[in-house]
């Protein structure tokens, strides 16, 4: 069992990984009880003393912020606010991402900025470390005020509505609330605002991606290191002095690791016959090494609003003040995971133009990567099928942030579509572990031609665990079968090792 203490301590991506984990369980300790008791409290005695309207307190919401809501019926708002927004479209959202949703709105409530009652915050508690997983659709949201269509869905439990899914099944909330034991929440002024305002469904994406790419930037590396040797390259240019004449960071970072997984190579040393390479081989450095620097900035973004409260109104009770403000509008996050799509588009670009380049009868390698090419076409169709979602890549890669269209009667005049950047850059990070996949098996087979050569041992090492998945290919076989056990592989292969 793990655990992830709630609490007002700044929390990092790797840290956070571990709320993926269906062992994790969310403990709010007792700081952020205190907090959470405290902005209550001060939010409570506000209202009995101002005769001033507080937006989405004693006021509708939107373009409605100025009809103001009579005090017996403010519970009925927020009841009202909850499933009148519960509009989700499309595909489920993963359970994996709704997991990352809950936790991530108990922390961001937990600061003690947003009025909400403990028990709302102990009911989201207890609904992750049960697996009790809201059903919440892809399409809705336009990462504005908050992400509001998909967190009113995954919020419609805690009121006795909407569906979950416990246990491999579909469950009707009601139904799973009774099992438990969970009365429906009575929703306090404020509360349905303060679940519904917030960046969570992105910003849950958003962790999932980075974790990705960091490791899918990590393995091209590795599998451009292994087709490089296998396509008989040069190591000059990962001269660590090249390098520091153009110092950006990713960049040394790339050629300093390309030569340190292609230490001891019998092939890479060897006498060359051509003076260059493509670009595709020669200019790993600049490209992955771009590619490295986005997603870094991308993760500072994205650690940034892991350790943020998002909601709005902000009650801030040390001032004294009630602010009505803007902290739920997504556009740092959409910005950040368009050029993460970016970046990543990129890595799956390059891999397939190593990947043309292997299967071209080149440097002493046959034609599509088999002995007796013509009866049969070898490594000819995977590398079609990598093309092509190569470019679904470049198509999702158009950002989603320099998009916007008035919502609210025109109240909400500017909005983020970061919802849409965080669902594109989630099939760009899916896209491009099929892309490397293929790479890797290309790589792999053209590797067994340059025997009884070796290439270093990290990467003799690293064939080794493939060919435990995939073989080497003989003659024509169902290639399908083999793609789909190299993506496995590299979803399972452990780099720290």
């Amino acid at each position: 069992m793990e655990y992830f203490h709630i609490s007002s301590k700044n929390n990092t991506i790797s840290e956070a990984e571990k709320l993926l984990s269906k062992e994790c369980r969310l403990i709010l300790t007792d700081e952020a009880k205190d907090r959470i008791i405290r902005c209550r409290e001060y939010l409570d005695n506000q209202m009995t003393k101002t005769k001033e309207p507080i937006y989405g307190i004693t006021t509708g919401f939107g373009s409605l912020c100025n009809v103001t809501i009579d005090r017996d019926q403010l519970s009925q708002l927020q009841v009202n606010l909850v499933v009148s927004h519960a509009c989700g479209l499309g595909e489920e959202v993963p359970e994996d991402i709704v997991r990352l949703m809950l936790a991530l709105k108990v922390k961001s409530l937990s600061y003690g900025y947003s009025g909400v009652r403990l028990e709302t915050v102990e009911r989201l508690i207890q609904m992750y470390n049960n697996s009790v997983i809201p059903i919440v659709y892809k399409q809705g949201s336009l990462g504005a005020s908050g992400d509001l269509a998909p967190l009113a869905n995954m919020s419609l439990p805690l009121i006795g509505h909407g569906e979950v899914n416990f246990e491999g099944k579909r469950y009707p909330s009601e139904e799973i609330n009774k099992k438990f034991g969970w009365n429906p929440l009575s929703l306090a002024s404020k509360e349905g605002l303060a679940l519904l305002n917030g960046t969570q469904f992105m910003l849950a994406y958003s962790i999932w991606c980075i974790i990705k790419a960091q490791k899918l930037s990590k393995l091209s590396d590795t599998i451009a290191a292994l087709s490089l040797d296998a396509f008989d390259g040069r190591v000059e240019p990962f001269t660590e002095a090249v390098h520091q004449v153009r110092p950006h960071a990713g960049q040394l970072k790339t050629a300093a690791q390309i030569r340190s997984l292609l230490s001891g190579s019998q092939i890479i040393v060897r006498e060359k016959e051509h003076v260059q390479d493509p670009y595709s081989f020669r200019c790993i450095p600049q490209v992955h090494g771009a590619s490295k620097d986005a997603i870094e900035y991308s993760r500072v973004v994205f650690e940034t609003e892991l350790n943020s409260a998002t909601d709005n109104p902000t009650i801030l009770p040390d001032e004294d003040k009630i602010i009505s403000a803007g902290n739920f509008h997504g556009q740092p996050l959409a910005l950040a995971l368009d050029f993460l799509s970016i970046a990543l588009a990129e890595l799956g670009s390059i891999s397939e133009r190593r990947t043309y380049q292997l299967i071209s009868g080149k440097r002493g390698l046959p034609s599509f990567l088999v002995a007796h090419p013509g009866l049969n076409s070898g490594f000819m169709i995977p590398q079609y099928a990598q093309a092509s979602v190569v470019s679904q890549n470049k198509q999702l890669s158009v950002p989603a942030c320099t998009d916007t269209i008035d919502s609210s009667q025109g109240q909400e005049d500017h909005v983020s579509m970061g919802a849409n950047s965080a669902t594109k850059c989630f099939a760009v990070v899916e896209n491009l572990e099929k892309i490397l996949a293929i790479e890797l098996m290309n790589g792999a087979q053209a590797l067994e031609f340059r025997r009884p050569l070796k290439s270093s041992p990290i990467i003799e090492g690293f064939m080794e665990e493939f060919r435990k998945k995939v073989p080497f290919i003989e003659e024509d076989q169902v290639m399908y079968i083999h793609i789909g056990n190299s993506i496995s592989f590299l979803r399972d292969v452990d780099l720290n090792q």
